[in-house]
């Protein structure tokens, strides 16, 4: 969504149950959506959690509670509706759940995130782990996002990721449409 500014602090919140939750998982359970990698060329380094993700059609298509959601939804859920109720009017729908992991070296290309939902939608990162060398860039801009915060991010302009470090750089993301934007019916989960 284009939220009039590259990116905004949504505030402090307490990623310590979520963080274990997922640091707690097996190393195959990155690997067992690919979707994402498989359908957006500037994620192919990245591996992920998937807990929903919605068809590209949407709003004519649906959104799926993928394997993630058994083992995180529990402590996701949660965080996700703090953020809500902090930050935007409730009642909407959460199209899209995930942890992100970009391993060290790895990037995300510029680009701009184009289907119909993420106009409509706030996109949330919560950092999990993160390290000095990584460089997340909006509309030119470096910003530096710390563990223990939320953000929004515009994700409307260009925007990437390079993870010069040499630990992995996870971040927890969702994307959030609130009611007076969900169109009428639109499928959820």
């Amino acid at each position: 969504m284009n939220i009039g500014t590259p990116q905004r602090e949504l505030g402090d919140v307490d990623v310590s149950r979520l963080r274990e939750a997922i640091m707690a998982q097996e190393q195959d359970a990155w690997l067992e959506n690919n979707q994402r990698q498989q359908d957006y060329q500037v994620h192919n380094q990245t591996r992920s959690i998937v807990l929903l993700f919605c068809d590209e059609s949407w709003p004519n298509g649906k959104i799926h509670r993928e394997s993630g959601w058994d083992r995180l939804a529990e402590v996701a859920e949660p965080l996700m509706q703090q953020i809500i109720e902090d930050n935007y009017q409730p009642g909407g729908e959460i199209l899209r759940a995930m942890a992100a992991n970009l391993p060290p070296r790895g990037k995300i290309k510029p680009h701009r995130d184009v289907l119909e939902s993420f106009h409509m939608g706030h996109r949330v990162h919560v950092p999990i782990t993160t390290n000095p060398a990584v460089r997340f860039t909006i509309d030119g801009k470096p910003y530096a996002f710390e563990v223990g915060k939320a953000y929004e991010i515009n994700n409307q302009l260009q925007h990437s990721v390079v993870n010069l470090g040499t630990e992995d750089r996870i971040t927890f993301i969702f994307d959030y449409v609130p009611p007076d934007r969900l169109p009428s019916g639109a499928l959820s989960a």
